[in-house]
């Protein structure tokens, strides 16, 4: 029997980890936009990017709570990984209660919280994609 390493992370975990990061940097810009404008329109975009990475955050977290049980995954980065996921998770969920205020009512917090979102959904990106790429198929 092989020794027990860990794993490079299932393809659509990788995919709705990608997402994620990518919707709130997307949530990111958006509020910058918004800060800049004043349009109430990117508010609008900002609030549905950030409900989409929290859809795809948090299938990407059960994923990430699955790792965790797999005894060849088991390491202190997948428990790192799954901390800093939840992390993201739930800043992008205050973030989306800031965001359902009135629209004027959002700044600074908001632009605040999507700064802090995006960047552990970047070290949760970085994290998950730093594990070993090959797997044993034998």
């Amino acid at each position: 029997m092989n020794a027990a390493r860990p794993m490079a992370i299932h393809p659509v975990h990788a995919v709705l980890l990608a997402g994620t990061f990518t919707l709130f940097v997307g949530a990111l810009l958006s509020d910058w936009a918004y800060w800049s404008t004043y349009h109430v329109q990117w508010n609008n975009f900002a609030s549905w990017l950030i409900a989409a990475g929290l859809l795809l955050g948090g299938v990407a977290l059960a994923f990430a709570l699955v790792g965790l049980r797999h005894r060849a995954r088991r390491s202190g980065l997948s428990l790192l990984y799954f901390l800093v996921l939840l992390a993201t998770w739930l800043v992008g969920l205050f973030n989306a209660v800031i965001h359902a205020k009135d629209a004027y009512a959002v700044m600074p917090e908001g632009l605040v919280l999507s700064v802090i979102a995006a960047v552990l959904a970047g070290v949760a990106t970085w994290i998950g994609f730093a594990r070993p790429r090959t797997r044993d198929l034998s």
